[in-house]
């Protein structure tokens, strides 16, 4: 696939694949890439050329008679449904208490009743460490706290895939710990595919099965993280983690 914002590229010719079940942490320096193909996935951006499968079904584009034809909205949004993402900003609904935070998409997308969603919406937040808060409204709550609200948003709609984007990165350095403690939990009792933009390494290593390093809108290296943290093979990988780490 390939993605430009006027006449600059910034995904060239990629092409990868994340199995089922699978987590993949994409690392690299900023300006890479990397939230560009969360955003695509999540068709909050469009491709510019190429195509994206999800479950084998094409997302916004596929090949008809040699052409690239896009796909109707109606079809694009049955996939989307099943696409969960975190992003920097919790983007939040801050007129809505969490609760209704967490029923609103489950209500008027999935068609489920208000009880049920209800009873969703606490166990998740019962979860995530905020059963207390359910009648709270964001701008009450730490950003710690809404972060992972937010990942309880996403959750409640039950993904297969979940992208994260930098969820940590807005946070004060005290609060990541618990944010990063509910996708441990999250990775460790799920089956949830999940496609992560971290600069946190050491979350990085501890929950992905594969990593993969970007410059300038292609991949350098794909391995299992022991081989990429420990042994890199690129040097641009090892001046990368060389700065990030230290």
């Amino acid at each position: 696939m390939e993605k430009r914002f006027g006449k600059n590229t910034v995904l060239k010719g990629l092409n990868f694949s994340v199995s089922p079940g699978e987590r993949v942490t994409l690392i690299g320096p900023s300006g890479s890439g990397k939230t560009t193909i969360l955003r695509l996935i999540m068709t909050l951006e469009e491709l510019s050329g190429g195509f994206i499968f999800v479950g084998g079904q094409p997302l916004t584009h596929e090949e008809r008679g040699g052409k690239r034809v896009a796909l109707p909205g109606k079809r694009v949004r049955e996939t989307t449904k099943r696409i969960g993402m975190v992003f920097q900003h919790f983007n939040l609904f801050p007129n809505m208490t969490v609760l209704e935070n967490l029923v609103e998409a489950p209500i008027h997308v999935l068609g489920m009743s208000r009880p049920e969603a209800e009873e969703k919406a606490r166990g998740l937040l019962d979860k995530v460490g905020l059963a207390d808060k359910e009648g709270a409204h964001p701008t009450r709550l730490s950003g710690g706290q809404q972060q992972r609200v937010a990942i309880a948003r996403a959750l409640a709609m039950d993904p297969e895939i979940l992208l994260l984007d930098e969820v940590t990165s807005a946070l004060d350095p005290e609060l990541v710990g618990d944010v990063l403690q509910v996708l441990r939990d999250i990775a460790a009792e799920t089956d949830i595919t999940m496609l992560i933009v971290t600069h946190e390494m050491q979350f990085a290593r501890d929950v992905s099965q594969r990593v993969m390093m970007f410059d300038q809108g292609v991949i350098l290296e794909d391995g299992p993280p022991e081989e990429i943290f420990t042994r890199p093979r690129e040097e641009r990988t090892q001046r990368f983690l060389s700065a990030v780490l230290d």
